[in-house]
């Protein structure tokens, strides 16, 4: 009689284990599809005519999920998969396999350049597809300086009133730290913060920017440029002041206002990016500012249909629908809560929303007119950049 209670204890034992694992492993491929949105390629759900994979930037993850809700629900007939990675990481992704958007928008034309660039070659086709599909601005966003006010106007004014990468440059390599530049003893070395521009695009932005500056240039930029050993020298000498290279735009600013100047104080971010955290950062180690370089950089966020052989003519259709509602005047509107300049020149910066950043933000530096644009430069020259700071700086760190 005990033997038999044992194998039916050992039984139900047994079955219980099964079932445990079995709810384990459903609830471990709902937490993989939560964190990445739903499986690029992937049928459309249950009560739609055809799905549309959209992998962007993360940038622009708030507005992009806020469209999304109001999208949903004037088509329901269409299954919108939304998929946020870093832009050179998904551009690694498409060129890999990995991932089969429908539509791709990375944060700018440098990644999306290069991408395409990368993808003819592999192919011999278009990475995208012609007129209405043909890549195009969604959101603008230019790259800016933020740093604490008391130590940016000590640079300021040793750059004859002006923030920018010359006087970074001096204060930055002086072995004399702040004194150098006619700041404080106190403040210690001059911190310079920006992300890693093999894994960031902000980064890279910084890289090309420093390096446009360097050569006095906003186009035209060259492989030959690149391989300047008297450039490469002031890369790595301006770079022993960045003490951290974050992989991640958001956590790198969330750390600048966590731990103040103690960590960094100037870094290269993004408008929108600053926008959305100037308010937290007022009053905790003083006053963040946000400074405009003589040349900046655009991230204009740009999206288009692949032209790839995964994507039917049905989800095109769809596609252009998602683009078209993106465009349309009342999202292009509600990216200024964002911190966003709207892709549709014909919105305007102002308005009269009193959320609107570019309105409450004014006191803190942030500018409706800002300066010149320098042209992104050809994807040889950005493999070459990176390449470059992989060899002279990555490797030193």
């Amino acid at each position: 009689m005990q033997s038999k209670v044992l194998i039916v204890v050992l039984f139900l034992a047994a079955v219980g284990g099964v079932l445990w694992f079995a709810q384990k492993q459903r609830s471990g491929a709902g937490s993989a599809t939560s964190a990445t949105g739903a499986s690029p390629g992937a049928p459309p759900a249950k009560g739609t005519d055809v799905a549309v994979t959209f992998v962007y930037g993360t940038e622009k993850r708030e507005w992009v999920e806020a469209a999304a809700q109001s999208f949903r629900a004037e088509h329901p007939n269409v299954d919108l998969q939304l998929l946020g990675m870093g832009s050179l990481e998904s551009a690694n992704a498409l060129l890999e396999g990995k991932i089969q958007p429908t539509v791709w928008s990375p944060a700018d034309q440098l990644v999306l350049n290069l991408a395409a660039s990368d993808w003819e070659t592999k192919t011999g086709s278009a990475l995208f597809g012609t007129g209405e599909d043909a890549p195009s601005a969604l959101v603008i966003t230019p790259l800016v300086f933020v740093a604490w006010e008391d130590r940016a106007e000590v640079l300021a004014k040793a750059g004859g009133g002006s923030l920018g990468w010359k006087v970074l440059d001096d204060a930055v390599t002086s072995a004399k730290g702040w004194p150098s530049v006619g700041g404080k003893a106190e403040w210690g070395f001059v911190k310079l913060g920006h992300t890693d521009p093999t894994r960031s695009n902000s980064g890279l932005q910084a890289l090309v920017s420093m390096t446009y500056d360097y050569f006095h240039k906003t186009s035209g930029l060259t492989v030959a440029d690149v391989l300047d050993p008297k450039y490469q020298a002031w890369v790595r000498e301006l770079e022993r002041g960045t003490t951290h290279t974050e992989h991640s735009s958001g956590t790198f600013m969330t750390d600048m206002i966590r731990f103040g100047p103690s960590k960094y104080d100037v870094a290269v971010v993004y408008e929108n990016l600053a926008a959305s955290q100037l308010e937290n950062a007022q009053g905790r180690w003083g006053n963040l500012q946000v400074y405009y370089p003589a040349v900046t950089l655009w991230s204009d966020h740009p999206a288009g249909v692949l032209a790839a052989p995964w994507v039917t003519e049905a989800q095109k259709k769809a596609a252009r629908l998602w683009l078209k509602h993106l465009r349309s005047r009342p999202v292009q509107e509600q990216a200024l809560r964002f911190g966003f300049r709207p892709g549709d020149p014909s919105v305007p910066v102002k308005s009269q929303d009193p959320s609107n950043p570019f309105n409450k933000l004014a006191a803190y530096g942030l500018k409706v007119d800002i300066p010149p644009a320098a042209q992104p430069p050809e994807p040889a020259v950005v493999r070459n950049l990176l390449s470059m700071w992989s060899r002279v700086v990555q490797k030193g760190q």
